[in-house]
């Protein structure tokens, strides 16, 4: 189409002809503000922060809807511009509960930030009345509060055009309108999957986990109580950045030893139970192919993804691999192996994790989660919740040595790490099910044909004879293309692996807050997935299989994948759930 030059404030830019006014400043490094603009996903030109002057206009436009044309001029930050967006937050403000000290969004909400960079204060410019505060606590994994809703509409496209669920929208009109569910039926009482995603695009603090802080640091407390935490792959990845670190840096190390500081009894790595789970993931893959078992395959890491799959594909319940995730085969382990091993009751273990997923509270709470008749995972906390909790005991992350995970749930492979990435969880699926089937060690072990965070991959293997054709779909709106494909006859594969976020656990819901400026210009899933692949390249071992623990638990415990003790501990069964329900 070629390329279109204009100016901005003065300054000749030259654009790709398509191209919008708030795209051109930024190839022009000026920074028009917005709220409401996510790129491809929500571009409505609803909150008019970005509104600037065009020559020949005769209103203000709004940059981020507008297309550019050749000769066009355009002026960002007239007195005219700044006066427009100054009101445009004040009247924001005039409907907004403002309980910044206290809001957990405080110093990293979108709102009050711009809110600073055009000196808008809390004075009330706009008295009238305020919309009643409305909040949501029904669902297992997050709260809805209203009251500070901009009606950006982020989260409604996002559960809508990236999810491809829809359970929120915009109800009533002008003034009255609010963002809520079908009905005014509460969150959890409808088919919402818990993948958090709204609350990742959310400006403000209108949307937020549930959070357990008080209760784990309690359990800490108690002497009764033997208090062990598992760390996710994809946190490592993320958690640097709530402490000022450049995004895509693995902080591992100052992590686990902040959970020491923190005072968990035991800092075991989820790692460990990934590879867990890889053993029991291939043993059941290769039993399906070999002995004409439900094909295809489709992982059960995912807990969002699970859910999605109980809802809209119940006649796809019985292609899930029966493996409960790495959260809760964790929690099994420790409440049953170690809890023996170490000749500790249960009842007295208090199993924490620390997840990028908001899923993962609604996990532990679903039937079949509890292999030594207490709950598997006692409290799931995000990543969020961890940084918040560090800073709260006043533990200066910054400047903590680097410590590993304790014996002998913390060992692990670079086939676990990557489980944190799209594609990760299939690619240390094979790297064991090829040498199980070949008998023979891989010379490479990397099957970059699943890596990457395109939403939908695809590839074959010829195994011992054998084309083994995968995919690997991240979102659930690309979950739902691929399905339809299987279930028309359009596409046929032996395994799926189905992340329910967007690129994966390193784009999960529970992982820091990233900015809509920040979400519109840099790869956040390929940098933090980039963290998890190089810590697999630099380990020793890659494969699940040659886990030296992992080998000792079956040799003292489950005997091997797949026995009856494995299947009483490390499965689980589903439920098959209405569209309209929980």
């Amino acid at each position: 189409m070629g390329d279109i030059t204009i100016k901005i404030n003065g300054m000749d830019v030259t654009a790709p002809a398509g191209s919008t006014i708030l795209e051109a400043a930024r190839l022009a490094h000026i920074e028009i503000p917005t709220l409401c603009y996510l790129k491809e996903i929500n571009e409505i030109g609803a909150c008019r922060m970005c509104v600037v002057e065009v020559k020949g206009a005769r209103t203000l436009v709004t940059a981020c809807v507008y297309p550019i044309n050749e000769g066009m001029e355009v002026w960002t930050n007239t007195p005219k511009v700044v006066e427009s967006r100054k009101k445009t937050l004040q009247l924001l403000l005039s409907n907004h509960r403002k309980e910044c000290l206290s809001c957990v969004r405080s110093g990293n909400c979108e709102l009050q930030q711009l809110c600073r960079d055009l000196g808008v204060t809390d004075e009330q410019k706009y008295d009238g009345e305020m919309l009643e505060s409305v909040i949501d606590t029904s669902a297992a994994h997050m709260i809805r509060d209203n009251s500070k809703c901009i009606l950006c509409r982020r989260c409604v496209a996002v559960c809508e055009k990236v999810q491809g669920i829809g359970v929120i929208g915009a109800n009533e009109r002008g003034f009255k309108t609010y963002i809520g569910s079908a009905f005014d039926m509460g969150l959890g009482e409808t088919s919402c999957v818990s993948c958090g995603q709204c609350i990742a695009v959310c400006p403000t603090g209108a949307l937020r986990e549930k959070d357990y802080i008080d209760e784990v640091l309690e359990a800490i407390a108690d002497p009764e109580k033997y208090v062990c935490v598992q760390t996710a792959p994809a946190v490592r990845a993320a958690l640097g950045e709530e402490f000022g670190y450049p995004m895509g840096t693995d902080v591992e190390g100052k992590m686990a030893a902040a959970l020491r500081r923190i005072g968990f009894d035991k800092v075991f790595d989820t790692d460990f139970s990934a590879d867990l789970t890889i053993m029991e993931e291939a043993h059941e893959f290769l039993d399906r192919v070999q002995n004409g078992g439900v094909l295809p395959m489709i992982t059960s890491c995912s807990p969002g993804w699970i859910k999605y799959c109980e809802h809209y594909f119940p006649d796809m319940t019985e292609n899930l691999s029966s493996c409960k995730s790495p959260q809760q085969m964790f929690g099994a382990v420790l409440k049953t192996y170690y809890a023996e091993k170490m000749g500790i009751d249960p009842k007295n273990i208090v199993s924490v994790s620390i997840m990028p997923c908001t899923a993962k509270k609604f996990e532990i709470g679903r039937p079949d989660q509890s292999a030594a008749g207490v709950p598997d995972v006692d409290y799931a906390m995000t990543t969020r919740e961890l940084a918040r909790m560090i800073k709260r005991l006043g533990i200066r992350f910054n400047e903590l040595p680097d410590e590993g995970f304790d014996d002998p749930l913390g060992e692990s492979t670079g086939a676990a790490v990557i489980f944190g990435a799209t594609g990760g969880v299939m690619e240390a699926a094979l790297r064991t099910a090829v040498e199980t089937l070949t008998g023979e060690e891989l010379p490479n072990p990397d099957f970059v044909d699943v890596r990457g965070t395109k939403g939908i991959k695809e590839a074959s293997y010829n195994v011992a004879g054998m084309d083994v054709k995968v995919a690997v779909a991240s979102g659930l709106g690309n979950a739902r293309e691929l399905l339809e494909k299987v279930k028309s006859g359009e596409a046929d594969y032996h395994f799926i692996e189905i992340m329910g976020c967007p690129g994966g656990c390193v784009n999960g819901g529970g992982q820091p807050q990233v900015s809509g400026s920040v979400r519109n210009t840099v790869d956040v899933q390929g940098i933090r997935a980039k963290v998890l692949y190089d810590n697999d390249a630099a380990k020793t071992i890659r494969k699940s299989h040659e886990n030296p623990s992992i080998k000792k638990v079956y040799e003292e415990y489950f005997g091997e994948p797949g026995s009856h003790k494995a299947h009483e501990v490390l499965h689980t069964t589903y439920v098959k759930r209405s569209v309209n329900g929980n």
